[in-house]
Formats: structure tokens, sequence, C-alpha cells
């Protein structure tokens, strides 16, 4: 098939989850013999207009972060032109939606073509958009919940003209019906994978430990974050001052960056924490997997929208238990692995309690720790390969082809006549 996807990330570097899923699942189509190309922003990172990635191609549109409207309907412009060229050279098949703003410029062009359209819901744009910027003063407040609307208005118009939507997770379903009124029947539930071949144990977890300059006798937790307000940083290093009190070897590594950084920094300064407490900053796709096998226990702090939680597979794949909070996807993975690595909350003390009881259960002296480190492994194995998610994707992306009744659009309040 000739599958298009459209996207506002790219797949020429891997920062977070989204970018993940895009690259896993067109890489892998690409592999399965399907001729894929991918539309999206052009940042300034970016080498070129254009990039093979893994079989892929990469169309990149021009944009200016900071450009303003201006800016986006040029990006919009372009995407449409390529969507043509496209269609003209070799007739797309089936176009895969991986986020709507790029898409806005397209997603009626597409329709008229008689394309078929599947979205992959990832995150509510809206939400995710508010989690990375605080805007600063009443102004930026105010500037920021208006684009925060302008994304969810454009969000919904592209949803409804979509023939069907992938949700990750039961948590990103619901989401789409409170926020966009999407019947459920819409929307089909593919949950996400995990590389078993990159993330898997380690033999020797003493000689990562050694390379990573990471001491052999700490009781290691391990965090990789966005440091913004709702992945719940500051409750686990708060956690962190009872956590040190009964287990004196205990080290948190976070890794990741973003606006919160500092004030983690003095928030450890302030509870004495400079001893237990690393802020290692981004970590590398390269250096990732032995993070997580150097580690003794993995924290899942988040405070909301957790649609999926990419992380948590692959720390699990490493045969690393994960601790975490019941926010979105999380509670779906850990209550089908181990309800007992579920917290109950995400407060300061639910976190040091059950860190506590962790680590009395991961004790090599009680003999427990290599049965769940195997019943991790286990668990990924037999439910969230990539094999299995990219082939349920193709069996959509196939079965979208099918001919079918156009979505029903349907306005909401306000929109009539715009």
């Amino acid at each position: 098939m000739n599958i298009l996807l459209t996207a506002d990330v790219s797949s020429a570097k891997v920062v977070g989850g989204a970018e993940r899923v895009l690259l896993e699942q067109s890489t892998r189509l690409a592999a399965r013999g399907h001729s894929i190309h991918l539309i999206t922003r052009r940042l300034p990172e970016h080498r070129g207009e254009r990039e093979t990635i893994q079989g892929v191609e990469e169309i990149r549109c021009a944009f200016e972060p900071k450009g303003g409207l201006r800016s986006t309907a040029e990006t919009w412009r372009q995407a449409r032109r390529h969507l043509v060229r496209l269609h003209e050279q070799m007739h797309v098949d089936v176009l895969n939606i991986h986020q709507p703003l790029t898409a806005f410029g397209l997603i009626s062009k597409a329709a008229a073509l008689g394309i078929p359209r599947v979205y992959t819901c990832h995150s509510l744009s809206a939400e995710e958009y508010l989690s990375r910027h605080t805007g600063c003063g009443p102004a930026g407040r105010v500037l920021r919940r208006m684009r925060a609307e302008g994304r969810n208005w454009i969000e919904g118009r592209v949803l409804r003209r979509c023939n069907l939507i992938i949700a990750l997770s039961r948590y990103t379903q619901m989401k789409l019906q409170r926020r966009h009124g999407i019947p459920g029947e819409r929307v089909k539930i593919v949950p996400g994978g995990v590389d078993l071949v990159r993330f898997q144990p380690v033999v020797d977890k003493a000689a990562v430990r050694y390379a990573l300059a990471v001491p052999q006798d700490r009781f290691v937790l391990l965090t990789v974050r966005n440091l913004v307000p709702r992945m719940g940083l500051d409750n686990l290093v708060l956690a962190m001052k009872d956590v040190v009190k009964r287990i004196p070897q205990a080290l948190l590594v976070v890794g990741g960056h973003g606006p919160l950084r500092d004030e983690l920094l003095a928030l450890v300064d302030r509870l004495g924490l400079r001893q237990h407490v690393r802020m290692v900053g981004f970590i590398p796709e390269e250096t990732l997997a032995r993070c997580y096998q150097m580690a003794d226990l993995f924290v899942l702090p988040s405070l909301d929208l957790e649609g999926f939680g990419m992380v948590t597979l692959e720390a699990l794949a490493c045969g690393l238990p994960v601790l975490g909070t019941p926010v979105g996807g999380t509670r779906e993975i850990l209550t089908r692995w181990d309800e007992r690595f579920l917290l109950s909350d995400g407060r300061p003390q639910t976190m040091w309690q059950g860190i506590i009881d962790c680590h009395r259960r991961l004790d090599a002296r009680d003999g427990q720790a290599a049965g769940i480190s195997r019943r991790c492994r286990e668990f990924v194995e037999n439910h969230y390969s990539w094999e299995r998610n990219v082939a349920a994707l193709e069996s959509i992306l196939v079965g979208a082809r099918q001919p079918a009744l156009e979505p029903r659009v349907v306005l909401r309040a306000g929109e009539v006549g715009r």
C-alpha cells in the first residue's frame, strides 16, 4: 500500500513518546513492504526539506515556531501541495494522521480526493500544549489559553473528518469522547509497543553501573520525564526526604529536561538531598536502555495526561519493575501486570511508602528480585511488542481502504457558518 502519514513531530530524532510511536510504526510498515511517506514541519535542527529515515521519506513543510498565523498558513499550504503531488505520483491509499496541526492544512483535500483518513491519537493537543507552556503574568496566561482553545478547535475539526480513530489506551478513548464527542464505535484501541531487542535485561548489572559511574551499593530509583508540572517530579523529590531516612543508600536518578529543572534543583538543595538525587539531563537514545538496566526500580509520578506511557514498557522490557501513579495508561498497564506496583495517588507520602514497600520486595536477600524481573520481561513479550502493534495498525489501514460511508461531520454549538 501507499501510506501517507502526517505529524507535527519528526521521526529523525526521538525526544518523546510521540516521536517513538511515529518512528517505530512508519519504519516497520516500510519493512513490511509498504511505501511510506511522512509530511511534517521543518524545524531549525533539521538538515533539509527531505530526509529518508529507514526507508521512510520525510517531507518537511516550512514552519517558524514564533511566526504566528502567517507561518502556520504557509505550513498548511505546503502540506496540501505535497499531498496533491504525492497522490498524483503514486495514488495515496490511506492517510494516517498523528497530530492535528499540520494535518489541518490537508484534511479537507484528502477527503475531496477520496483518500481514507485514520487518526492516531497520542494525547489531546490542547492539554499537551497547556502542560508544556505555563505562561507569565495575566497577559501570558490569556494568550496561552487562547492558543490552547485554537488547538482544541483544530483538533476537533480534523478528528471529525477522519473515518476511524486509533487510541493507545481506554483513557485516551474516554478523553476523546468527553472533549470532542467522538463515539466509542469510531475508536479502536491499539496499545503501544516496545523494542524487545533494544530493551532487554542485562546479565551483569554491575558492569553497566560501572560504565555509567553509578555506585554499586546504592538502591537506584530511576525516572525519565519531561521536567514539566504534570509529571509530578516535585512530589517524588519530596518523597525522597522520607525514603532516605529508611533506605540511606537510596539514589534517585532523574533523566530529562524542561522548564522545571532549576526549581527541582533548588528543592533538592533545600531538602539536603544532593547525595541522594541526581539530575542528569536529557538521556540520549543510545544510553537509555543502559539506564533502565542499571536501576532497581522505575518510578512514574505523573499527575495527569499519561496517555499511554512508553517508558513504562521500556523499563519492564529491561526487567525493571515500575511503581506508578494511577493516571491514564499507567493504571491500565500496571493493573494488568501487578497491582502491588500501582500507587493509590500521587502524594509524596503515598510515594515514599510505595518505594519502601517495593524495596522490601526487591531486597535480593529474600529471593524475590530475580522472579519479579523475569515477570516484567515476560509480560511485555506477551502483550506489548511492536510486531503486535504494527500488525494491528496494518490491519486497520488495509481495512480503511474498503468502501465505507464518509464520517458524519457534526457541527458543535458556535461552529455553524465557520
